[in-house]
């Protein structure tokens, strides 16, 4: 078994310690099948054992309750104990409503099977009605006025109330950002935001730095179960990459996971198979140089592999 302690931790702004490595939880589809709910099930607990520390879920990705019981395994077998873990959630778009955060965190816990989150956040800066998925005839999500800065105070008496060590945001840009900052009692202590080569973010990189505000990366290997892009171009096949790799004796992957926690960002690469989450955590034994950092940067595109479309 691969020991957590190698992992490297970040301290957010109110003193807490994270780890910069997490495993992503996010699925295909919103509507899990049995065999889903397995394979997360089963991931989670392989991850566990490979060392893994962090999980990134989210209420959306409605397998917060296999994600539960494979901790509750592994507590129970006396492999970790529940303070070992870090655990993050998230609100999705159509409970931004001040009266529905703390009911909507319950939830999360109840089905994790936990007393209190590690980190909470608003998925995205946008309120959609209440189905969770409700769109138009051009897919766009349902908006409404509900503001994420009305969200942002109920967000503060989650941790207020013990319900969550700490709070953050999901996909905002700049001026969202500020606008929270703005008006924070309680600051957010991460930012998640889609980040890799084709995407580096920098410019809201600086300013959430700036202000105390860590990134989190998720897609950081250029979202591979997505697919290509509309332009057709798949980060991993990036010929530069493969360069930098072979020349560590690595995968395309553990460069591109190296890549985020030399700038200081954290990432949660998704993988379900244990072959491929020992890969993504065996990060710690070598360095990219300033050289090949500035190489991958160069890389931008501001290409995003994932979209989100509303209409109010």
């Amino acid at each position: 078994m691969s020991s957590s302690t190698s992992v490297k931790m970040v301290k957010f702004n109110n003193g807490q310690q994270y780890p910069i490595l997490g495993l992503g939880t996010w699925q295909t589809t919103p509507e899990l099948k049995e065999s889903e709910q397995t394979e997360i099930y089963d991931a989670v607990k392989s991850a566990i054992d490979i060392g893994y520390r962090h999980f990134d879920c989210a209420a959306f990705y409605n397998n917060e309750n296999s994600i539960g019981k494979a901790i509750a395994e592994k507590i129970k077998e006396g492999v970790i104990k529940r303070e070992e873990l870090y655990i993050t959630s998230k609100l999705w778009n159509n409970n931004h409503k001040p009266q529905d955060v703390e009911v909507t965190l319950k939830n999360s816990l109840k089905l994790l099977g936990l007393d209190y989150l590690d980190l909470y956040l608003i998925h995205w800066p946008v309120a959609t009605t209440e189905h969770p998925i409700a769109k138009d005839s051009e897919g766009r999500f349902i908006g409404t006025d509900d503001s994420y800065l009305d969200t942002w105070k109920a967000m503060e008496q989650c941790v207020l109330s013990g319900l969550t060590k700490s709070i953050g945001i999901s996909n905002f840009n700049i001026k969202q950002t500020k606008e929270i900052l703005e008006i924070a009692t309680i600051k957010p202590v991460v930012n998640q935001v889609e980040n890799h080569p084709y995407l580096t973010q920098n410019k809201l990189k600086e300013v959430c730095e700036s202000n105390g505000i860590l990134l989190t990366a998720y897609g950081p290997l250029g979202s591979p179960y997505r697919g290509a892009n509309s332009e057709g171009l798949v980060l991993l096949d990036e010929p530069i990459i493969k360069k930098i790799a072979d020349k560590y004796e690595k995968t395309n992957a553990q460069v591109l996971i190296r890549f985020q926690v030399q700038r200081g960002v954290i990432v949660i690469p998704k993988s379900s198979n244990p072959e491929r989450q020992k890969e993504n955590f065996d990060v710690w034994d070598f360095e990219i140089s300033k050289e090949e950092i500035d190489l991958l940067e160069s890389l931008n595109k501001n290409l995003r592999y994932v979209l989100f479309k509303t209409v109010s």
